[in-house]
């Protein structure tokens, strides 16, 4: 079945329904956001998760030792890289971390190819997120991408690493992106959320529920 993100967690709460609802991970996010958590309240509010989703922490153009040392202090099982790293970052970060590590590729939302520096991350990340970047700000903006059109591109890339799906996920087209571009797993943020940062469960439950149907098909 396709796993799924719910990022963006900034209360405890929705950390807990999260869980309830069969999430393979939960993101928490460092990096400049409306959603944005300090470490301490990060680990507040996954704690209690040790056996339920693995956490996600998201961040941006912080210096690699900062980022190693954020991660251990929230305890996170998974770092996801925005913004302009290389293939040596991702190594140099492997030293201090011994987690996964995710790098986001932001894409314009008409693109249907990923750029060359997206195909040597997935030779040496643990996932590629494919996301949508809008007015130079990549992830949290509600668009969709492309999913016809980067169709071949995300199989592709799919070969070397897996393929996390982000970018205007809703309950009601998340089954449409499965069926197109059957990512690894789903990331969603906005799409079910009341106001930023503030999760509705019911439409976490609405997510959950299309995914798994998605994924029987």
């Amino acid at each position: 079945m396709t796993g799924i993100k719910f990022c963006g967690i900034t209360r405890g709460s929705d950390a807990r329904v999260a869980a309830s609802l069969g999430a393979a991970y939960i993101g928490v996010i460092f990096a400049e956001s409306k959603r944005r958590v300090k470490p301490d309240m990060a680990r507040e509010i996954t704690s209690g998760m040790e056996n339920g989703p693995r956490i996600v922490g998201v961040f941006d153009d912080l210096p690699i030792a900062e980022m190693a040392r954020i991660a251990d202090e929230a305890a996170l099982d998974v770092v996801q890289l925005h913004g302009r790293f290389r293939p040596q970052d991702v190594a140099m970060l492997r030293r201090g971390f011994a987690g996964e590590i995710w790098a986001v590729c932001g894409l314009d939302p008409t693109a249907s190819t990923v750029p060359g520096e997206a195909v040597e991350l997935a030779d040496v990340a643990d996932a590629i997120v494919l996301d949508a970047r809008v007015g130079g700000v990549t992830g949290g903006t509600g668009r969709t991408l492309d999913w016809t059109g980067l169709a071949i591109a995300a199989r592709s890339l799919s070969r070397a690493t897996y393929i996390v799906l982000a970018g205007g996920l809703t309950p009601d087209n998340v089954g449409e992106a499965i069926a197109v571009i059957a990512p690894a797993v789903v990331d969603v943020s906005s799409g079910v959320e009341s106001s930023p940062g503030i999760k509705d469960p019911g439409l976490m439950q609405a997510f959950a529920e299309a995914v798994r149907s998605a994924s029987l098909e």
